[in-house]
């Protein structure tokens, strides 16, 4: 397909998360790495060791910057010291481009800090579409939408949660982070078929992937991060490769951190789906949608 400006980084490979855990490691092994993600948060500040060390892996590694608090779902107004700072990071970083939630967490200035579904409605994807407008005109980069795993459903719904994903980007102009795993983890708290949402995806727009690990208890299944992708979100991985080409695919590991090495090595697993035409998950089982629906 054409590359755009949303699905036009083929190049980028797979990275993985930038953690504390990991700095020693990667500033004294130089591990060839296609790319980091940083969570912007966590460098939006005006000096000390979290600069000096981001700054040492620009000097080796590219970085693409994730967010976590820009709410994009929220009805007050966006805070313009936060986007004037994450605008100077991102020019610190020449990051390709930015993203954030499909979410929202703030009430009158106060923060949840936590990533809240939204009710699937037309005022609320309008509302939603107009705020990703004004932060990607802003930064002048573009911005991609993730996908978060949701654990509650709203009565006011009027569609699909990929019916709105995809009125919200359309109607913002902006592209999307493909969250594979929290579409398996919300598949499996809401009952619906996970391949339907990956089917529907305008692949266009798909700028980035996220896979993670995530946790099965006896009346939810939990978006945890704490343990190596599991072969039904492979499976979901391998049909949006499909339907995506070559795309960033971004290991998430953010809980138990395990070794350099650990994570790097299940990050890497994701090379066969993108440099295979006839993938299979990492145990060497051909992928069939109906084995995890």
């Amino acid at each position: 397909m054409p590359a755009n400006r949303f699905n036009g980084f083929t190049d980028y490979g797979v990275g993985i998360g930038l953690r504390v855990p990991h700095y020693d490691h990667i500033l004294t092994k130089k591990p060839v790495v296609d790319w980091f993600e940083i969570i912007s948060e966590n460098y939006m500040v005006d000096g000390g060791r979290p600069l000096k060390i981001l700054d040492q892996i620009l000097d080796q590694y590219r970085v693409v910057q994730h967010g976590v608090s820009m709410y994009f779902g929220s009805a007050q107004p966006l805070h313009r010291d936060h986007l004037k700072r994450i605008k100077e990071l991102t020019r610190r970083t020449n990051t390709p481009w930015l993203s954030d939630h499909l979410c929202w967490g703030s009430v009158d200035g106060r923060y949840t800090h936590d990533l809240l579904p939204l009710p699937y409605t037309f005022e609320a994807a309008r509302i939603t579409a107009e705020r990703v407008r004004q932060v990607q005109d802003y930064l002048e980069i573009p911005v991609a939408v993730e996908n978060v795993s949701s654990y509650a459903e709203y009565h006011d719904s009027e569609m699909t949660e990929w019916e709105f994903l995809n009125e919200v980007v359309h109607a913002a102009d902006c592209g999307i982070l493909l969250d594979v795993n929290n579409i398996y983890v919300s598949s499996q708290n809401h009952e619906f078929n996970p391949f339907d949402y990956v089917n529907a995806i305008p692949v266009e727009r798909v700028a980035q992937i996220h896979i993670a690990g995530h946790s099965k208890f006896e009346r939810y299944t939990l978006d945890t991060h704490d343990h190596p992708v599991l072969d039904p979100v492979w499976a979901l991985y391998a049909r949006a490769i499909e339907r995506c080409g070559p795309t960033a695919t971004l290991l998430e590991w953010d809980d138990s951190i395990p070794s350099f090495e650990e994570v790097h090595a299940e990050a890497l697993k994701a090379n066969r789906f993108l440099l295979s035409e006839s993938p299979v998950v990492p145990n060497g089982r051909p992928l069939f949608e109906e084995a995890f629906v």
